[in-house]
């Protein structure tokens, strides 16, 4: 009976030991007394939903300041008023680079021309475009037309700009007319007297607009207010009469 004892225990100490299916939660090690962690326990999903948070944050704040970029993009209308390639002779040869001319405004009475340079159009058109946001020009208005007559001469550009009633719309050409339109003034009439040249009407309508003067609204008078201006008004007119009345006489003598 010993011997068979002892054959059984030796085919059970060569036979494969069962794995123990990973269970949820923290397992412990009798002998060494050490602390095991599985890939499923709540502490390690407790941290990685912390670090996730932290992370959810920061992209929705990344999120919102491209809301916010775009906004910004879409705030202003962009027009490409010119487009020529230069060259500039170095020792080595001729260096070839485009200029754009780009006029931007957001329809709201403010507009904005700038000029750059690039290797390729889109890199001179966003230089452009920078520039023109830098100077930006308030345009004052008074019943969706300019409040008066203006007379602008910028090198060889000369334009005149006057007032419009409500539904002539913009009576302008070329870069002048497409700057007006950014600048949401609805009803003018413009004429070009100088050159062709965009670059210098574009330059020469923005000198234009900065000098036009704001005009303050005046309050309606009251009816006693009137009346008092209208007293002063016949007063004077009698008195005058009588003057050229006595003047009159006097010669007649």
């Amino acid at each position: 009976m010993s011997e068979e004892k002892k054959i059984i225990e030796e085919e059970k100490s060569n036979e494969p030991e069962e794995k123990k299916p990973a269970g949820l939660g923290i397992e412990t090690e009798k002998k060494t007394g050490e602390v095991k962690k599985n890939d499923f326990s709540p502490e390690r999903k407790f941290s990685e939903k912390r670090t996730g948070g932290s992370q959810g944050r920061k992209m929705k704040k990344n999120r919102k300041g491209d809301r916010e970029r775009e906004d910004r993009k879409d705030e202003f209308e962009q027009r490409v008023l010119d487009i020529a390639r230069v060259t500039r002779v170095m020792a080595g040869g001729k260096r070839m680079n485009f200029r754009a001319c780009v006029a931007i405004g957001d329809g709201k009475n403010r507009v904005g021309v700038g000029l750059g340079k690039g290797a390729d159009v889109t890199m001179a058109v966003n230089k452009a475009v920078n520039k023109a946001k830098k100077n930006l020009v308030e345009v004052p208005t008074v019943n969706e037309t300019i409040p008066h007559e203006i007379y602008s001469k910028a090198g060889a550009a000369k334009i005149l700009f006057k007032p419009a009633r409500r539904g002539r719309g913009v009576i302008a050409g070329g870069v002048v007319r497409t700057i007006l339109e950014l600048a949401g003034v609805h009803n003018v009439s413009a004429k070009i007297l100088g050159t062709n040249n965009k670059i210098n009407n574009a330059i020469c309508t923005i000198e234009a607009l900065k000098k036009i003067k704001r005009v303050e609204r005046q309050s309606p008078l009251e009816p006693s207010q009137e009346r008092g201006k209208r007293g002063g008004e016949s007063k004077k007119e009698e008195a005058g009469g009588e003057r050229n009345l006595k003047n009159s006489k006097e010669n007649q003598k």
